[in-house]
């Protein structure tokens, strides 16, 4: 039976496609029925739950994720009075908004004269004409302002020599509605940003009393009867194996991406799209699942970023006869053209045999005609990074570059105001109580295809968003709904199968199968008969978690059993992407 026979329908979703999930279960057996399921988790949910301890909570507001989206949005609630918790399966800065280098658009002016405007352009050309343009018009008139937010409570800019914050050159960027030649609007700290975000965002949040529950790993969400609102989340302690109910009248997903499920990714291995896949489950539609983003620029054979701002700097790519091939692809941005535009010429010249190495697998990326002082200063990540993973010595040779799948433009659907929405009857619905941001949501700002230094706007504004929604829709301490009775039974059921499954299969083979496929099957190039046949080798991979073995029958500290609710989570989106 083919994935799609077993969901519940397909629609268009803000004249994007999107999968309807109605009837996928959590079950290792993968059920094809919507009531045998039912039935499963009622008979072995009561017995199964007693065995786990389940505690209860009740907060205003619960952030699931604590990366840049979850952090400004726990942020935003605290300061407005409301009793908020953060749930995230990891200390909150080693969240994978730490990785982000090049840094952040905002049409500040401090380098040129520049408009948001310009922005807006940019960022709709760049998304090959299928974002949002008002969630993008939003976004771009909100970046100055939530630029200096974050310089005001703390983070610390890259400066000019009067004292403003630095802005350099990324790819897609132009002035005068790409007339005025390349623009210099990404604020950026050094090639460190992200990381620089972060521990300003954290210590904001600590500072107004956050509640975080560190380490406990969100399951499903809680919905009400006829799936119209969300009504809280459960999750399980990793320290303990306890299970821990939150009931709120708001609940935020932030969990960023699923980059892990193809075999080389800029992701951290935390990147397994549980967000998504939770709203999954919750008979959600997820969308623009279909558009992966390959960043042009990843270390070959370790899949490491190399930021943007090494091209924005003056950077180059070179091929196999030590042209800079970018100049017949993208004649005016050159090595600065969008990020769909510079994967796909790298492949091209890979194709055509002028790749460089043994094998002709990859391209240069030449650093070492700039200033090292300009390295130092601009790129010191970018230089530690490259001796490490690559062992080269960036004032001296060229890293190689490899096209590195990097980031998921399609995600939970919302609006510009944070709210999930769904399609009903042609018209888009607001899923009460529910809000996304970040990569695990998708306001559509990014279209087929991001902007390089849009992500953490993305996450900063809409993360600001979903506090400004809350805050101007609910007030600190209102009455909360009553969960259903057997709230969470199905989830632990899920678990306590997963943990004593006897199959043949493990985890870790399982994931590779699935990476592989998705790597030669839904890569930059992708045609029909590629797809098709993806498809149907993860149609079998799908099936196969039924035979999944897990070693690990404990409880406390059980990586084995996370990393297969991980596998879990990364099926349900490799799925829906590639039959996208």
């Amino acid at each position: 039976m083919s994935f799609l026979s077993r969901i519940s329908s397909r629609n268009l979703c803000r004249s994007a496609n999107s999968i309807g999930s109605n009837v996928l279960t959590r079950s290792l057996a993968v059920q094809t029925s919507q009531t045998r399921n039912t039935d499963a988790k009622h008979t072995t949910g009561n017995r199964v739950a007693s065995n786990y301890k389940i505690i209860d909570h009740t907060y205003d507001a619960v952030v699931v994720g604590a990366g840049g989206a979850g952090l400004r949005a726990a942020y935003g609630l605290s300061t407005a009075g409301f009793k908020t918790a953060v749930i995230s399966k990891l200390f909150p800065t080693r969240s994978h908004t730490v990785a982000a280098q090049g840094g952040i658009n905002a049409a500040l002016g401090n380098m040129e004269n520049d408009d948001w405007r310009w922005h807006m352009y940019d960022t709709v050309k760049g998304s090959d004409w299928l974002g949002d343009q008002d969630a993008i018009h939003y976004m771009a008139e909100e970046a100055p302002r939530a630029v200096v937010e974050l310089e005001n409570i703390g983070m610390p800019f890259s400066r000019t020599p009067d004292g403003k914050i630095l802005q350099r050159a990324f790819g897609g960027q132009s002035y005068d509605f790409g007339r005025g030649g390349q623009a210099r609007r990404c604020c950026c700290v050094a090639d460190r940003t992200g990381h620089a975000m972060l521990h300003t965002l954290y210590g904001q949040s600590l500072k107004y009393n956050t509640d975080y529950f560190i380490e406990y790993f969100a399951l499903d969400l809680f919905m009400n009867q006829d799936n119209t609102q969300c009504i809280g989340v459960i999750a399980m302690n990793l320290e303990d194996g306890s299970l821990h109910r939150f009931r709120s009248n708001n609940t935020v997903l932030a969990t960023g991406g699923y980059g892990r499920a193809y075999f080389s990714c800029t992701s951290a291995h935390t990147c397994t799209g549980d967000g998504n896949a939770m709203a999954t489950r919750a008979g959600l539609k997820n969308q623009d699942l279909e558009f992966v983003q390959f960043h042009p620029t990843g270390i070959y054979g370790a899949g490491c970023l190399i930021t943007e701002g090494c091209r924005g700097e003056g950077g180059f790519l070179i091929n196999s006869n030590g042209e800079r091939f970018m100049e017949r692809f993208a004649p005016v941005a050159k090595d600065l053209a969008s990020r769909d535009v510079v994967s796909r010429a790298m492949t091209i010249e890979i194709r055509e045999g002028r790749g460089v190495g043994k094998d002709k697998d990859h391209i240069y990326l030449q650093l070492h005609h700039l200033d090292p002082k300009l390295l130092h200063e601009r790129l010191p990540g970018i230089s530690e990074t490259a001796h490490i993973f690559a062992g080269v010595d960036v004032t001296k040779q060229p890293i190689p570059v490899l096209p590195t799948v990097h980031y998921n433009m399609g995600g939970v659907p919302t609006n510009y105001k944070g709210q999930v929405i769904q399609e009903k009857n042609g018209k888009d619905v607001v899923v009460k109580g529910l809000y996304a941001a970040g990569e695990a949501a998708c306001a559509s700002v990014h279209g087929a295809n991001r902007l390089g230094a849009n992500s953490l706007l993305d996450l900063v504004v809409f993360g600001r968003a979903c506090a400004n929604t809350i805050a101007s829709e609910n007030k600190p301490g209102e009455s909360f709904a009553e969960l259903p009775s057997k709230a969470g039974e199905a989830s632990i059921a899920n678990l306590d199968q997963l943990r004593n499954a006897s199959g043949s299969i493990s985890t870790a083979d399982l994931r590779l199968k699935m990476q592989k496929t998705m790597q030669n099957h839904a890569a930059v190039f992708r045609d029909g008969t590629t797809l098709k046949e993806g498809r149907d080798l993860m149609d079998g991979i799908f099936q196969e978690q039924k035979d999944l073995k897990l070693k690990d029958r404990g409880i406390i500290w059980n990586t084995d059993l996370i990393e297969t609710l991980e596998l879990q989570n990364l099926l349900l989106n490799a799925m829906q992407t590639i039959y996208g």
